[in-house]
């Protein structure tokens, strides 16, 4: 699809990607249906958890999406991750509702691999498009669009309880068709769009709509999740009802776009002009524009300015400068210029995925986010044992406490990190903060303290989504949009190799080793007492690895707190480096000029 020009479209294609996502993070269920598959297969914790690497190798490495998203349509991208979500989940259905016979371990790792695989093409094409249409908020786009994938895990949860009656298997065929589904309805509506806002001031507000109405919905699944909890409605109709309201919640943003299109036709309906600017307006901003220019200008000659190809501006040049003057190419040309093109970028440009990697400060983020989701994944991976170790027989509740907060953090990031480099500092500043709140997380976890399970996973949930609403604006900040895509799924490998360390076999051999101290090879499933399955293939866990009791997971997580300790000192070097980078964007004299434009511009009508 071309690229459009059409404001009304570019929002009715983020309310788009927002359902795609909603629906995107299937990796998160792995707690709801991983105690089956342990269950039935006679895995090992660490043959499950090594499975859990696996979904995360499929969830984190994009590298084929990165390199496509620049040639291939926004759309194509999509409907390759749709098919890849139903081929893989769909063979896990195959084998959990026994329609084939179970698979070798190797083909099962491969198949959830591709599952969760599904994730990364939904992730780039939305967040390279979504912030090339926004290119002045990416912050607040991407806590928007990468915080329904954490909530995802709520909403495929109440979907699972309320619909499904809770059953893995019905969970597994919903996994492989819902995001399929609702990727084609989607995807037709996601595409570049060129259109310039109507103004600073009108884009704020519609992103205030979509907060409202998104912690709106994440607070009524979070009342909706614990009630259910505590007063046991899993078998009455109220819990449908309860699932109908979060779809209403999810259509909700469809207002910002019918909004926009009644004013449109209104206008024309009238005679009135409202993409044109008037002859006075346009002489009221030349003095503005001219002296802008110059500052531009001379920001270029002291490698100060962020002129980047793939957004044809600069991020210091407002998007009512563009609306008054579409000559961009004169603020290129001034740009490329004024001085002679530099074999090496600086930060802030277009590099290429070869140049970034040679750049201490793509390394600093990437362990950054290493040490952090790192150690987060661990918990998630674990997230049915470590209830199952503490007595609760079904882990639902938590995985969908930890989806709600995952969604708050990531929409959170976004939005205070979009507010705080207002003033020169670095978003990385808020990994940091998040990774300290998870060390008390931890300690939770290996304490298991009566109840300390949901403050646990809401904390960790909370800052686990900070790292990815931050991360994704910092990269692009650091180096570029032009090859965003390729150096965005570079950064998340970082995530299945640390699933691969701390979680495959840091926290898998652990695990067992407590069960074998406890219980020898001794059949123990009393922790599965509740669940409505049954094994179909063979004795069910044959090594009888279960382990009861806050022991089973108390060195991992003591070893969880130091890793994300070692994040937190990357951090600090990190956000120290970069200071520079926001002040030069950022800075306060560059934001009041732009306010200045822009408040100028809202203030005068346009001529009809």
């Amino acid at each position: 699809m071309g690229t459009d020009s059409n404001p009304t479209s570019k929002w009715m294609g983020l309310v788009a990607s927002i359902w795609v996502q909603a629906f995107a993070g299937s990796s998160y269920n792995f707690a709801n249906y991983s105690p089956m598959l342990k269950h039935i297969l006679g895995y090992s914790q660490l043959e499950l958890n090594n499975l859990g690497v696996a979904k995360d190798v499929g969830d984190s490495v994009g590298t084929l999406a990165g390199y496509f998203c620049n040639k291939l349509p926004a759309w194509s991208i999509l409907l390759v991750g749709a098919m890849e979500g139903l081929v893989g989940y769909g063979a896990l259905w195959l084998v959990a509702s026994e329609k084939i016979d179970p698979l070798p371990y190797w083909q099962m790792c491969l198949i959830l691999c591709v599952a969760a695989n599904s994730t990364t093409w939904f992730n780039t094409a939305i967040l390279v498009t979504m912030m090339r249409n926004f290119p002045n908020s990416r912050g607040t786009v991407v806590g928007i669009s990468k915080g329904f994938v954490g909530l995802s895990g709520a909403i495929f949860t109440q979907l699972y309880t309320s619909y499904l009656g809770r059953d893995p298997v019905s969970l597994l065929a919903l996994l492989a068709v819902g995001p399929a589904i609702v990727c084609l309805i989607a995807m037709s509506f996601i595409h570049p769009n060129s259109g310039a806002s109507k103004g600073n001031s009108e884009e704020q507000k519609n992103f205030f709509v979509l907060h409202v109405l998104c912690i709106g919905l994440a607070l009524y699944l979070l009342i909706a999740t614990l009630t259910e909890q505590f007063f046991s409605l899993d078998k009455s109709n109220i819990t449908k009802v309860i699932t109908g309201g979060m779809l209403i919640f999810l259509i909700a943003p469809l207002v910002v776009p019918v909004k926009l299109y009644l004013e449109d036709l209104y206008r024309d309906r009238n005679g009135l002009v409202h993409e044109s600017v008037s002859p006075e307006v346009e002489q009221l901003h030349k003095p503005l524009l001219k002296e802008r220019k110059e500052r531009i200008s001379s920001h270029v000659v002291t490698g100060e300015a962020n002129i980047n190809n793939g957004i044809k501006t600069s991020r210091m040049t407002s998007s009512s400068e563009l609306e008054l003057d579409n000559d961009t190419e004169i603020l290129l040309a001034v740009g490329e210029g004024a001085v002679p093109r530099r074999r090496k970028p600086r930060r802030g440009e277009d590099f290429n995925l070869r140049q970034a990697l040679v750049k201490a400060d793509f390394w600093l983020l990437f362990f950054t986010f290493f040490f952090g989701i790192g150690s987060g994944v661990t918990a998630i991976n674990n997230l049915g044992q470590i209830g199952e170790a503490q007595g609760y027989s079904d882990v639902s509740v938590f995985v969908a406490v930890f989806g709600i907060w995952n969604f708050l953090g990531r929409l959170a990031g976004g939005a205070i990190s979009e507010q705080y480099i207002r003033s020169g500092v670095p978003r990385t500043v808020w990994i940091g903060a998040a990774q300290l709140l998870m060390i008390v997380a931890y300690f939770l976890f290996a304490f298991a303290l009566p109840g300390s399970l949901y403050i646990g996973c809401t904390i960790l949930g909370l800052c686990y989504g900070v790292h990815f609403s931050v991360m994704v604006p910092t990269a692009s900040e650091l180096f570029g949009l032009k090859h965003f895509g390729k150096i965005y799924n570079v950064l998340t490998i970082s995530d299945p190799i640390a699933s691969l360390l701390f979680s495959g076999f840091l926290a898998g051999y652990l695990y067992d080793r407590e069960a074998k101290k406890d219980n020898g090879w001794t059949m123990k499933v009393s922790g599965l007492k509740d669940t409505s399955w049954t094994p179909r293939f063979g004795p069910a866990d044959p090594y009888g690895l279960h382990c009861i009791g806050a022991h089973c997971f108390r060195l991992t997580f003591i070893l969880m707190a130091a890793v994300c300790a070692v994040g937190v000192i990357f951090n600090i070097i990190l956000s120290l480096r970069i200071r520079p980078v926001y002040e030069t964007l950022y800075g306060s004299n560059s934001v009041q000029e732009i306010n200045q434009l822009e408040e100028a511009h809202d203030s005068i009508p346009s001529s009809s």
